[in-house]
């Protein structure tokens, strides 16, 4: 048997790649928009990848069933309960897929959405190895998935958690301890509330320490699965959406898009609409960039806080270091950004003759802000952090706006003073700086390496009040 995780960071999802190498016959689950990878690694171990398993329609990303359909000839399999424009083999509960010496068998887990489904996998070859199941995203390392995303009219988030009780009591609890579970996230995904880093565990270790997993009856899982939870970006309804949907692939959106545009053109672009996302570094971002451009850093959560901050309905012009516009297009699509007219020819050295058009604002060091903090016209401190982050501290005086929803806040904060902003790191402080001077604010600064850094250099930190303060306040 072969199986291989494909863990890609940026949006703490996990793909996997199974086989029987003598037999030749793989499966790929839960696969990303660029396919390569899978391909190639089949193609590298003699495989042929017979089909394409989703766990569940993905709310966070667009899935690459499309793409492997199309190319390689995969047939799309989907839980028995889904419904889809394109064809699939509808997979019931208990049904079984062969490759060779390798068994799957199908468990209807039902509860983070309706048509959810678990993997057993089994190498019929090792049987003394323990088995494996791919869970999708039912069951998490630390967590569960959320039941709140796929709530309907018909189906409330309550009715969903007491599915997923039934789905974790029913079916996987009655796994053996030593069975790897192989879930579809990692810490950093808002599809649950308390992800491991750890990207594997036996089953046993979960039902030892995952919180959701300890004893407690139906009713106390459901108020405890459907309270706290963070908030679900927009563009979560729409990938669920487009999953379910025929469309084109993403090679296709790549090679209409990746154009590249002089500076003339991307200032007629901007003045038509069209969005400026500088892709480069928050440091770079800060010490220069164009007027009105807003910084979403390829270093980090990119994709997510694309999908988050971004219209799909306006053009998008992507600045990049050279070389990177393949890389900052293909993870926009893989959240179903599609919209990008083309990138800046040369990057920022194209501006160089131009300094009208650059902006910048200060990044403090701990130390230096803690002194500016105490002088007597010190700044608004704004944190940008989520409102679940705040409850470990934040820094005194500050008010706390989460990033989501800095744009429908943006008139509570002032325009009179200086804004210091900060958030975990310093990546998302830097998107807000980007967004508050596209808005006419003049007066900005962040803080590098954000609280982190606060913590690590000594600075004093305060408990949040028991109720989120308000930026009015």
């Amino acid at each position: 048997m072969f199986l291989k995780q494909f863990y890609l960071g940026c949006l703490a999802q996990a793909s996997y790649l199974i086989g029987d190498r003598e037999q030749g016959a793989a499966v790929v689950v839960d696969p990303r928009r660029d396919i390569d990878e899978y391909i190639d690694e089949a193609e590298r171990l003699g495989l042929r990848i017979e089909r394409v398993i989703l766990t569940h329609f993905h709310a966070d990303f667009v899935a690459g069933h499309i793409e492997l359909r199309d190319r390689v000839g995969a047939r799309i399999c989907l839980g028995a309960g889904a419904q889809a424009d394109y064809p699939f083999d509808p997979l019931h509960d208990g049904d079984v897929i062969t490759l060779g010496r390798v068994r799957l068998e199908i468990l209807a887990t039902p509860g983070h959405t309706p048509e959810a489904i678990c993997i057993l996998v089994r190498d019929l070859g090792a049987p003394e190895e323990p088995g494996a199941v791919l869970t999708g995203d039912t069951l998490f390392i630390g967590d569960v998935g959320r039941p709140d995303l796929m709530a309907s009219p018909g189906t409330s988030a309550v009715d969903l958690a007491g599915q997923l009780y039934d789905s974790l009591h029913g079916k996987l609890l009655s796994l053996p301890d030593e069975t790897i579970v192989y879930p579809g996230h990692g810490a950093g995904s808002l599809c649950g509330k308390n992800m491991s880093s750890e990207t594997s565990s036996p089953l046993g270790v979960q039902r030892r320490y995952n919180y959701a997993l300890q004893p407690m009856s139906k009713e106390a899982f459901i108020r405890l699965v459907t309270a706290d939870q963070p908030e679900a970006p927009a563009y979560f309804a729409y990938d669920a959406d487009v999953n379910r949907r025929e469309r084109v692939r993403l090679d296709e959106v790549l090679s209409a898009e990746l154009r590249p545009h002089s500076l003339g053109a991307v200032l007629q672009a901007q003045q038509d609409g069209a969005q400026l996302i500088d892709v480069r570094d928050p440091g770079s971002f800060a010490a220069a960039h164009l007027a009105g451009a807003i910084n979403i850093g390829l270093s980090g959560q990119y994709a997510s806080w694309a999908g988050t901050l971004l219209d799909r309905a306006r053009p998008i012009v992507l600045i990049c270091e050279p070389d990177t516009e393949v890389e900052a297009a293909t993870r926009m699509g893989r959240v179903g950004i599609e919209n990008i007219v083309g990138y800046l020819e040369g990057g920022m050295a194209s501006v160089r003759e131009r300094p009208d058009l650059l902006r910048s604002f200060r990044r403090y060091a701990p130390r230096t802000l803690r002194e500016r903090l105490q002088e007597t016209d010190d700044p608004y401190l704004l944190d940008v952090r989520r409102e679940g982050e705040t409850r470990l501290g934040r820094i005194a005086g500050s008010a706390n706006v989460p990033l989501g929803q800095l744009e429908g806040r943006i008139e509570e904060l002032p325009r009179d003073r200086e804004v210091a902003i900060y958030c975990a790191g310093g990546y998302r402080s830097a998107i807000a700086a980007g967004i508050l001077q596209a808005h006419g604010f003049t007066q900005l600064s962040d803080l590098a390496g954000g609280y982190n850094a606060w913590v690590a250099s000594g600075c004093s930190v305060e408990a949040p009040p028991e109720r989120s303060q308000s930026p009015s306040a």
